[in-house]
């Protein structure tokens, strides 16, 4: 049975490729020859705003990285050795073209259009697993979304790794660390800079085995706690809210604390499609009280540290968090039939959902992307 569904999925995506490469195109379409350019989010030693987005192809997040690395080496090396830190380094100057990272004959045609079909009939399979019965699914998706951005993760950390591992031993030790530009360039009275995210405390919650070095997944979970499983590390984060939020300074959490500064992260987290202007304060004071009991073990009337646990992942969402929001919203615009889960024709007939991010700003003015082929 396993066979033969292979031959049909082979033979029908073969089948789509010969419909879509000999359909007619309009004569009177005019010809627009751009070049690709790929968007980007790179910063450089900066205090981060907002999530990332990582690349659903793995071509384009490679051809990504790459670029990175170009630009981080240069405003490396302009502002650790020649102390550059206000300019801006040759890598911020202009975009690299696509064509700079790859070999264009294997991705684009003659017309410098990326292949988006053969790309999406060749990662199709490979998301297609659990099982492999020619529809992709929310969690398929979302475990493809992560397995892309943990590789993406490792390799930032890698790379931070190179400018703290200063004597090159393949482990960072809290002395070597180097806290980010924003709190080096800041005085002890600027907003975030008594944050605990780059401290010693933070340090010495991430050195699982206590030697007081960092190995790489060590430093991953420095760089990345709400990713973390170290049992110290979570109970850092809990303490960081509880200081964070801590408005009377008692230690502790109390209602009011918790209502005004927690529960909406709590809620937001549950309720993705939420909507502040549905709910008063009013409404939501009943289930903050509720959740704030069940949390509540010793009933005391405030949260503790470790009473802030059951509900840390929701304060500080994981990447898997991340990677369902974006799998969702994939399925949300390529279903077509609405049965919640893509064929690869739909895949196919929704090309800018995958592929957004390989085009320059100007091509958003235009309604049919023809580089999509």
């Amino acid at each position: 049975m396993g066979k033969a569904l292979v031959i049909i999925y082979i033979t029908a995506a073969v089948l789509l490729l010969f419909l879509i490469s000999h359909s007619p195109s309009p004569s009177n379409k005019p010809k627009r020859h751009r070049r690709l350019k790929l968007r980007s989010n790179f910063t450089f030693d900066s205090q981060p705003t907002h999530h990332e987005h990582i690349p659903f192809d793995p071509l384009v997040a490679q051809i990504e990285r790459q670029r990175e690395d170009k630009e981080w080496e240069k405003q490396y090396i302009d502002t650790h050795h020649h102390q550059l830190i206000h300019e801006p380094a040759p890598g911020q100057e202009s975009q690299p073209e696509w064509e700079d990272f790859m070999d264009a004959e294997d991705y684009l045609n003659d017309e410098h259009k990326f292949n988006v079909t053969d790309r999406l009939v060749l990662l199709f399979p490979k998301i297609d697993v659990h099982p492999s019965d020619g529809f992709v699914t929310d969690h398929e998706l979302t475990d493809w979304n992560l397995e892309q951005t943990r590789k993406e993760v490792l390799h930032r950390t890698q790379r931070d790794m190179e400018v703290h591992d200063k004597n090159h031993d393949g482990f960072v030790s809290f002395h070597e660390y180097e806290p980010p530009s924003w709190v080096r360039n800041s005085d002890n009275t600027s907003f975030g800079y008594d944050m605990g995210w780059w401290k010693e405390d933070h340090f010495n919650a991430s050195d699982i085995d206590g030697d007081g070095l960092l190995n790489i997944t060590e430093f991953n979970d420095f760089l990345h706690p709400a990713d973390t499983s170290n049992p110290k590390l979570l109970h850092w984060l809990c303490k960081e809210e509880i200081r964070e939020r801590d408005s009377d300074k008692d230690g502790k959490v109390n209602f009011n604390e918790f209502f005004h500064g927690l529960f909406d992260l709590v809620r937001n987290y549950d309720e993705e499609s939420h909507d502040t202007s549905h709910h008063s304060e009013d409404s939501q004071e009943s289930p903050a009280r509720k959740l704030f009991a069940e949390l509540d073990k010793d009933g005391d009337g405030y949260l503790s540290e470790a009473e802030l646990l059951p509900i840390i992942g929701k304060l500080h969402p994981s990447e898997c968090y991340y990677a369902k929001q974006q799998a969702d919203y994939i399925i949300q615009q390529a279903d077509a039939d609405k049965d919640g889960r893509l064929t690869l024709k739909e895949m196919i007939d929704s090309p800018y959902v995958f592929y957004s991010a390989i085009f320059n700003e100007d091509d958003e003015d235009y309604e049919d992307h023809d580089e999509f082929r």
